[in-house]
């Protein structure tokens, strides 16, 4: 009767014991890591109109061929959960969490755009062709669907409020839209000229939620993590102006200037506002 007793006891110790090996969290690291699906956006400074005397509309180029930007561009493919900033806000598109806008008309965020006049931006609408059936040796017309191709996303253009706060005495900044450019070559164009195209434009306060909630791929640093949200509030990315709020319908640089003259241009503007904080203090 004790041997019975003494077996069972191993028996139930024993599945126990398999139970909670079984039911163990697998930690894929050193470390367990906060899930970044529940981060919320950084919370900014709230403003009022009355506490603001001077602000100024510039739009902006990141180019993603260089080496700071990378982080947005990069990875191409799923990796490790992280994907590039085209592909998440094509993921949000087509869940519904954001709203495109034609860039087509301008930037005040007016035209919503659907998912296929999105894929139509892209270029990725079905096409026709004949093709010979090699059952039948007969030509026959095939219908091929279009795909988009994120790769062909080189840059984006920003566009941001710089503004004074006299209740705090702080210049300060406010990006409002996000809009994807296109680079590509055109079909059976003999001449090889690249093209570009602005795709659609994003309400940025909008998107924050997607972006916060995404991590951006750190090249140098596995344990320094931050999400797209906190790359762009932040600034950590390099751009240049291209354009400014002016009398001349908001007309952009290259409308006036080109090559050198064009990013001479683009840094006294940027001086410019710098300058205007500084000017407003005595020493």
């Amino acid at each position: 009767m004790k041997k019975l007793v003494v077996y069972i006891g191993i028996l139930v110790f024993t599945l126990a014991l398999a139970e909670k090996q079984s039911n163990a969290q697998i930690v894929n690291g050193a470390y367990k890591r906060t899930d970044v699906f529940q981060k919320k956006p950084m919370p900014l400074p709230g403003v009022r109109e009355a506490d603001v005397f001077w602000s100024k509309k510039v739009w902006r180029i990141i180019d993603l061929r260089e080496k700071m930007n990378l982080p947005l561009y990069y990875p191409t493919n799923e990796m490790g959960g992280k994907v590039n900033l085209i592909t998440l806000l094509l993921e949000g598109i087509k869940n519904g969490q954001i709203t495109p806008y034609d860039a087509r008309q301008d930037d005040d965020f007016k035209i919503p755009m659907t998912y296929e006049q999105v894929e139509e931006s892209f270029g990725a609408e079905a096409s026709t062709i004949e093709r010979r059936n090699f059952d039948t040796g007969e030509m026959e017309k095939v219908t091929i669907e279009g795909e988009i191709r994120p790769n062909e996303i080189k840059q984006y253009m920003v566009k941001e409020e710089w503004y004074f706060d006299k209740q705090s005495s702080t210049l300060n900044v406010r990006i409002v839209g996000l809009c994807p450019i296109r680079e590509y070559v055109r079909e059976n164009d003999a001449s090889g000229e690249v093209q570009r195209q602005q795709i659609f434009w994003v309400y940025y306060p909008e998107v924050r939620d997607l972006l916060a909630s995404n991590l951006v791929l750190n090249p140098n640093n596995d344990a320094s993590q931050m999400s797209f949200d906190d790359l762009f509030i932040k600034r950590y990315f390099n751009s240049y102006i291209t354009k400014e709020s002016n009398v001349y319908n908001n007309r952009g640089i290259n409308d006036y200037l080109t090559g050198k003259e064009a990013m001479l241009e683009s840094k006294r503007i940027e001086n410019e506002i710098f300058n205007f904080e500084q000017d407003l203090w005595e020493y």
